[in-house]
């Protein structure tokens, strides 16, 4: 008699379990660029199996920039998106989303790179130097005004250039001395050393301060459908930090896999950025202030925002 009912129990628990009830919430987010080791947390956490411990079926996408992940945030094709802070200027514009967690307050995975037999070895040195950036009114565009800000060099300490983000193009804007130094992802830079091209100089986190530079948003839609799932999403996002933390060989081979960087490149990016991560959500005041600057600066906004809307708390993990 026992047997029959343990086989009529275990019955029952594989048709309940195989019942929508028990089904992985499936949620759709998008990472703003490939090869940001702010952003590839979520890789590590989806192979990790971390995200489906939290009941997740995270389905990755990745985009060029921050404003087409917008934009597919908009269309309602993503539901969370991992970015930058800046993008928080998009919603001041009414795109329907929200900051929910700042992850990674510090710059240190852009970082200032010069050409391997470059005579420039210090930040002093950079004044009056031609500096690659991706475009005008970019991120890098910004960093650049801010090096020369706060080393006291006024307006015009440094000079901006335009060279994309292609690696070919900032490779050739080294070989042609079109630029003295680019603003790039560090990883790059180190790719560059790797390859005897280039040297990373400084960590933009060496000259600027909190920027929320690593933030994970909302849409509105899933904040309003299922607001657990955000909050089981970021459960899983901080238990996955903590796995890379203690298990940095395989958190790099993940990355590798996934930003097709050799190991050895990864590697020196993971322990230049591991660090930046932080254990709460919180957006602190520094992140915000320079946050609200910038978005005058990089003329995304005519006049300052009134920052409180454009984030919530609401879905902070207890840690």
């Amino acid at each position: 008699m026992n047997k029959i009912v343990l086989n009529i129990f275990l019955a029952v628990l594989i048709i309940a379990c195989g019942s929508p009830a028990f089904a992985a919430t499936i949620l759709n987010e998008g990472n703003s660029a490939r090869t940001s080791s702010a952003e590839l947390p979520v890789d590590v956490g989806v192979q990790a199996g971390i995200f489906a411990k939290h009941g997740l079926d995270v389905r990755i996408s990745y985009f060029e920039g921050g404003s087409k992940l917008f934009q597919a945030m908009t269309a309602g094709s993503i539901d969370i998106g991992v970015s930058a802070g800046p993008e928080m200027a998009l919603t001041a514009k009414g795109a329907p989303m929200l900051a929910v967690c700042n992850m990674a307050p510090p710059v240190s995975f852009i970082g200032i790179a010069v050409p391997e037999g470059s005579p420039i070895h210090t930040v002093a040195e950079l004044k009056g130097k031609r500096i690659g950036v991706a475009s005008a009114y970019s991120l890098t565009h910004w960093l650049a005004l801010e090096l020369a800000r706060t080393q006291g060099w006024g307006p015009n300490g440094v000079t901006p250039i335009s060279i994309g983000n292609a690696p070919s193009a900032l490779i050739a804007a080294f070989r042609t001395h079109m630029v003295d130094a680019i603003i790039t992802s560090t990883v790059f830079a180190f790719d560059l050393e790797a390859h005897h091209q280039g040297r990373l100089l400084v960590t933009a986190s060496k000259f600027e301060g909190n920027l929320a530079a690593g933030t994970i948003f909302a849409t509105n839609r899933v904040i309003a459908k299922d607001p657990d799932a955000i909050r089981r999403f970021l459960a899983a996002w901080f238990e996955t930090i903590d796995f890379m933390r203690k298990n940095k060989a395989e958190t790099v081979k993940i990355e590798s896999k996934v930003t097709g960087y050799p190991v050895d490149v990864q590697g020196k990016e993971y322990d230049l950025t591991i660090g930046m991560f932080s254990n709460e959500c919180t957006f602190d005041a520094e992140s915000l202030a320079n946050l609200k600057r910038s978005f005058i600066d990089l003329k995304l906004l005519s006049s300052p925002p009134d920052m409180s809307k454009l984030y919530t708390k609401a879905f902070m993990p207890k840690r």
